[in-house]
């Protein structure tokens, strides 16, 4: 089951605020999609889809910037 709106909003709020930026300036892109019990999975593009080293490094830094941010948060998964 989905978590509410509210909390959906502000992941995608923070993805977009704080992590797209930076991503961008590399030539990638994050896309969220969906928060469900705790877990946000995003999907990355462009110059960070490629990289299994990239993807980790992003993935990492994301998850413990999310989950300070928005504590109902658990951890970040990358979906292919």
């Amino acid at each position: 089951m989905s978590e509410p709106d509210d909390l959906t909003a502000r992941v995608a709020r923070v993805l977009a605020e704080e992590v797209a930026p930076s991503l961008q300036m590399d030539g990638g892109a994050i896309e969220l999609l969906e928060v469900c019990d705790g877990i946000a999975r995003v999907r990355l593009h462009g110059g960070c889809s490629g990289c299994p080293s990239t993807i980790m490094a992003v993935i990492l830094g994301l998850d413990q910037e999310l989950c300070r941010r928005v504590p109902e948060v658990r951890y970040v998964e990358a979906v292919a």
